[in-house]
């Protein structure tokens, strides 16, 4: 087993944030971005403090993802605060739908333009079509379907 498999193995069992920040910029030193991007996937899966499975979940997971993505391109910490605040004053389902059903975010073309684009509000919203209503979901499957995403 060569490096990148060992390290995308320990990626794969790996729960230590700081430890899996340390990789995902080591490998994109060492142009790896394979184990880059597993490095990184795995962070925002441990970093939200809800229960996975739940919309509560994937929704700070898309957050954290983007809060990332932002910090790589501008070299400092950027929170999303809007998105923040409208969870905090709204719910995380009257967040995601109002974001889903306005013009397509820089966000989503930021998580599209990496290949994340399971991580977005709109792919969120056909995960939990409970709670939302048709137009969220229909909107949210147009978005994801014009840029040659497979919806289930």
């Amino acid at each position: 087993m060569d490096q990148v498999q060992k390290m995308l193995q320990f990626v794969s069992t790996c729960g230590d944030p700081k430890k899996l920040r340390q990789i995902a910029k080591n490998a994109d030193e060492r142009n790896v971005p394979e184990l880059a991007q597993a490095a990184r996937l795995k962070l925002y899966s441990i970093l939200p403090g809800e229960q996975p499975g739940t919309i509560e979940y994937a929704v700070w997971q898309s957050i954290f993802a983007l809060e990332d993505v932002l910090k790589q391109e501008r070299g400092k910490t950027i929170l999303l605060s809007r998105t923040r605040q409208k969870i905090g004053r709204q719910g995380v389902t009257q967040c995601v739908a109002d974001l889903v059903q306005g013009p397509a975010s820089e966000g989503f073309r930021m998580l599209q333009e990496r290949e994340m684009l399971h991580l977005s509000f709109e792919a969120i919203a056909l995960q939990f079509p409970e709670k939302f209503d048709a137009p969220v979901l229909a909107a949210a499957s147009s978005r994801l379907k014009d840029v040659g995403y497979s919806v289930g």
